[in-house]
């Protein structure tokens, strides 16, 4: 019984990389036929392709979960056409114990989709904004037209600029009393991030209040401790689906330490949690595929139908996540709700399987 196993987990592993790797190249044309179009001054042929080079984790993370359904498809089709399967079935195997060979395989995918998704992919992904601005000479885009507009306890603070190393420019730090009386403006010029949360000012005004005098001062530069760093400020690169756990979870704790709204960033959290499950959920739902009606139907109908049920997943994780931030749902639920959908789904099409 341990040869079986085996044989299943390199079948499956072997069609999943084969659909992985073609998934990814599509993805990664797809990308240089986009970026070609931006193709001018500094952004040359060579930025182009680190561009696209480094946006490839970002597309594996995504991919992996789709690959891991019609890699497994594709597997099961193919012993479903040349009767190993039946052989499987009749030899005593249930469908139980398929379904958790599977699910084993599965648990590898869904390592391998947490280990990009956490580490590689954010960190490759902003890099990429990164160069890329830089090439283009571009600043970072800013909420506002007056610029970024940040609450640190009981300070205000408007950042005009924000250039893609994390440099802030033209900075106005409004700080304000506990019953939110003005007391300091200071205006500075740059900022630099040194570390534990403390910035370099250059270039300092001072406007004081206090009573009916106004007092400003000048200093050429000093240091500045802030909840902002650039962990928090990469938010303004990528988007919060495309950042790490712990880097939504430290944003998210500075919006409620300044009592600000936070759902977007806790779906986006839990979906970071709930989206490796994916994998083995996919491959639950591709046994079902191979075993109903195996005579019936040629397996570019199934891979077909594999394609469907993947991007129906994926369609159905957005609306959720839309429809939480406009209904004001738990974020758990919003972010959770899709896997379960496609797992309860999954169960009762391998049932239904088995009765037949």
């Amino acid at each position: 019984m341990k040869i079986l196993p085996r044989y299943l987990a390199s079948e499956v592993l072997l069609n999943t990389l084969f659909v992985f790797t073609a998934l990814v190249t599509l993805f990664a044309f797809f990308d240089l036929i986009q970026e070609l179009g931006s193709l001018k001054g500094g952004y040359g042929l060579l930025n182009i392709l680190a561009f696209v080079g480094l946006s490839l984790p970002g597309h594996i993370y995504d991919l992996l979960p789709v690959a891991a359904l019609i890699g497994t498809i594709f597997a099961l089709s193919r012993l479903v056409a040349n009767s190993e399967f039946t052989i499987m079935l009749v030899s005593g195997v249930s469908m139980a114990k398929m379904a958790l060979y599977l699910m084993l395989v599965g648990l590898l995918f869904a390592l391998l989709t947490f280990t990009f998704g956490e580490f590689v992919a954010p960190a490759s992904e902003r890099y990429a904004q990164q160069s890329k601005l830089k090439a283009t000479n571009r600043l970072v885009a800013q909420s506002f037209r007056s610029g970024l507009w940040v609450r640190d306890g009981q300070d205000f603070i408007n950042i005009r600029e924000v250039t893609p190393d994390i440099q802030l420019r033209d900075i106005n730090i409004y700080e304000f009393d506990t019953d939110f009386r003005l007391q300091t403006i200071r205006h500075a010029e740059r900022g630099d991030y040194q570390r534990n949360n403390q910035w370099k000012l250059t270039g300092i005004t001072d406007t004081r209040f206090s009573g009916g005098d106004v007092n400003v001062t000048q200093a050429p530069d000093t240091l500045w401790r802030s909840v902002l760093t650039p962990g928090v400020m990469s938010v303004l690169l990528i988007a919060p689906e495309k950042m790490s756990a712990g880097n939504l979870w430290s944003y998210i704790e500075h919006l409620r330490k300044n009592k600000q709204t936070a759902e977007r960033y806790e779906i986006a959290l839990w979906s970071k949690l709930f989206y490796p499950l994916a994998a083995p959920v996919m491959m639950l739902l591709a046994l079902p595929f191979a075993y109903h009606r195996p005579r019936a139907g040629g397996v570019s109908a199934r891979i077909l139908g594999g394609i469907m049920v993947g991007l129906g997943y994926h369609l159905l994780n957005r609306l959720f996540a839309y429809l939480g931030l406009l209904n004001d749902w738990p974020p758990l639920f919003s972010a959770s709700l899709p896997t379960l959908l496609f797992l309860i789904l999954a169960v009762v099409l391998i049932r239904k399987a088995q009765r037949q």
